[in-house]
């Protein structure tokens, strides 16, 4: 969905509250990278009852991909009320992907039609929440700035094998100057429950990715001479899980289009 740059401004201005309206009204599906500042976005895994309890082990045992910030009370329960007024997450987040026995099958815009009563949902903490921090202190995010999806790429960093969840870590990355990257690594070690600091960064075929340049997920952003890339455990982590260890039905967000809560970021941090 494109917009004016004029009203696209107007809505990263709406609380996290009023964004989640537009979503919920189909009148916003975009990436929500910067939108809603200073509020916590958070990656979405919906899993049959009788899968949640390996899954919940699986962000247990991998907490810097899958930090588990927020669950539903009771299976069936659509309704997230300690992450925020009124969360609906059958349509509170912009789009939606359908895995049938781990093959992706549909990307959508809401999930109200395949709501069932055993569904349990698992939020997951998101590095959208730890950017505002990388640019308050003077550093670009290049995604934000180019106004595009973060680059996702797959690695062979291995996961902790949790009940029938196994599989690699997906990352993120942000191009930084050398500087710029200790920084990072020093602000993002105090946001844990969003990643934490990063788990890399320099020449990428060190963790498996052999071209740069073409992201398993999100967008191509612009890497300069100068700079290196920086890269981050990323909630895409449990997709690729997903498509190994098949359940029969399963939900998640599309990626870099997370849900938006009402909680600070500020009070995610270790001071």
């Amino acid at each position: 969905m494109l917009f004016s740059q004029e009203k696209e401004q107007k809505i990263k201005q709406l609380s996290a509250h009023a964004l989640r309206q537009i979503i919920r009204r189909n009148e916003f599906n975009d990436n929500t990278s910067g939108y809603a500042q200073g509020k916590v976005q958070g990656n979405i895994v919906i899993l049959p009852q009788d899968w949640a309890g390996d899954f919940l082990q699986f962000c247990q045992m991998n907490p810097k991909p899958c930090p588990l910030i927020g669950m539903s009370t009771m299976p069936g329960d659509f309704l997230l009320n300690d992450l925020g007024q009124d969360i609906d997450i059958r349509t509170d987040v912009p789009g939606y992907r359908l895995f049938e026995y781990g093959q992706l099958k549909h990307e959508i815009n809401d999930v109200k039609a395949l709501w069932r009563d055993d569904l349990v949902t698992f939020v997951l903490g998101c590095s959208f929440s730890f950017e505002e921090s990388l640019i308050a202190d003077g550093i670009e995010i290049r995604n934000i700035s180019e106004n595009k999806n973060v680059p996702m790429y797959s690695t062979n960093i291995a996961c902790k094998t949790a009940g029938r969840f196994s599989g690699d870590t997906v990352v993120s990355m942000r191009p930084m100057l050398a500087k710029d990257a200790i920084r990072a690594i020093q602000i993002c070690s105090r946001f844990p429950s969003v990643h934490g600091a990063p788990i890399h960064f320099g020449d990428p075929s060190l963790i498996g990715i052999n071209d740069i340049n073409t992201p398993d997920y999100g967008d191509r952003v612009t890497i300069k001479t100068n700079e290196i890339p920086v890269f981050w455990a990323c909630g895409v982590t449990p997709q690729l899980a997903l498509t190994k260890s098949k359940p029969p039905f399963c939900l998640t967000h599309s990626p870099g289009k997370m849900l938006v809560t009402d909680i600070n970021n500020s009070t995610l941090a270790i001071l």
